[in-house]
């Protein structure tokens, strides 16, 4: 029995068409386990990866990101790592299309699909939606400060709900402002929100304090063992110290000892506490922000629990 291409072509589409993708969300504080936890879980439910970290997107960036490593990854296919250069930027418009991009390789591959990271604005930006009605990041061409005061005349109620040295969401705002000659509030009402998932379960690993500031502590001391320096040394030269990646945690802190400002038990020192002061605000944010998710602080018996979904 022969098959035209127009006849392959509807086969194949009707064979998508019934396969129905399940998706889940991963998230947690820096060093909770997060990476580990998705692999298992995709190794089991024949899933893909949507990594959600700021950091892990930039190539060259491999141990200051704590990115998994192409052993770690196997032949699950990642997406979210690895999809830009340093000096090139990524924001939520990025990622969005990173996620569009997974969700149709699932869909064709009659794969799950896995999202999973501790950038929880991203997931937010998944759930709620974003505007659409900007499609590019341009730099400021004044001051912080002048766009602030500006704006602050233009939509006053706005404003007010930003701080005036939050240079990310003042660029934002201007942005809007320059590119649509709208203020953000007239902007939001006539490009509302559209979420991109519905109904997606949000599971999240917590840990007691103690035990995470354990966690993190050991992971700066194997980052530092892999050759930490040694790549932010490599990624000052090739790049130089003007990416906004650069001052991430982890490369801020060694370019001040290779500055000769603090000392390398210092260095080890204040990415723990920098890192410990991450997860505070990551916990904040989940906490504020995701009413639906699961909660446990035993890998195993989460383990269990997001096995149930497929």
């Amino acid at each position: 029995m022969s098959f035209s291409l127009g006849h392959f072509i509807r086969y194949i589409s009707a064979f998508c068409y019934n396969f129905t993708m399940k998706q889940l969300a991963i998230i947690g504080t820096t060093a909770s386990g997060k990476t580990g936890l998705a692999l298992e879980i995709a190794s089991k439910t024949n899933a893909i990866i949507l990594s959600m970290d700021s950091l892990s997107v930039y190539k060259e960036i491999d141990i200051a990101s704590a990115k998994p490593t192409k052993e770690e990854q196997g032949d699950i296919v990642h997406f979210g790592i690895d999809e830009v250069y340093p000096n090139e930027t990524f924001d939520v418009l990025e990622f969005i299309a990173c996620y569009e991009k997974a969700k149709t390789f699932a869909l064709t591959h009659q794969k799950n699909l896995i999202i999973v990271g501790g950038t929880s604005f991203y997931l937010k930006s998944l759930v709620d939606g974003i505007s659409l009605g900007i499609t590019a990041h341009e730099p400021l061409d004044i001051s912080v400060s002048q766009a602030y005061d500006l704006l602050l005349q233009l939509d006053p109620l706005y404003m007010q709900r930003i701080e005036r040295n939050d240079k990310y969401r003042v660029e934002k705002a201007y942005n809007i402002y320059k590119q649509t000659a709208l203020t953000p509030s007239e902007y939001f009402l006539k490009y509302p929100k559209k979420p991109f998932v519905k109904e997606l379960p949000i599971f999240e690993i917590t840990w007691e304090v103690e035990e995470l500031r354990k966690r993190i502590a050991l992971r700066t001391q194997q980052m530092l063992q892999q050759g930490l320096i040694d790549e932010v040394i490599f990624l000052e030269k090739k790049y130089s110290r003007l990416p906004n990646c650069m001052s991430s945690i982890g490369i801020v802190e060694t370019l001040e000892y290779l500055d000769g400002k603090i000392s390398r038990k210092q260095l080890e020192e204040k990415i723990i506490i920098n890192t410990a002061q991450l997860a505070k605000r990551q916990r904040t944010f989940n906490k504020s922000q995701f009413g639906n998710k699961q909660i446990k602080n035993i890998l195993n018996s989460l383990n269990s629990d997001i096995l149930k979904i497929f």
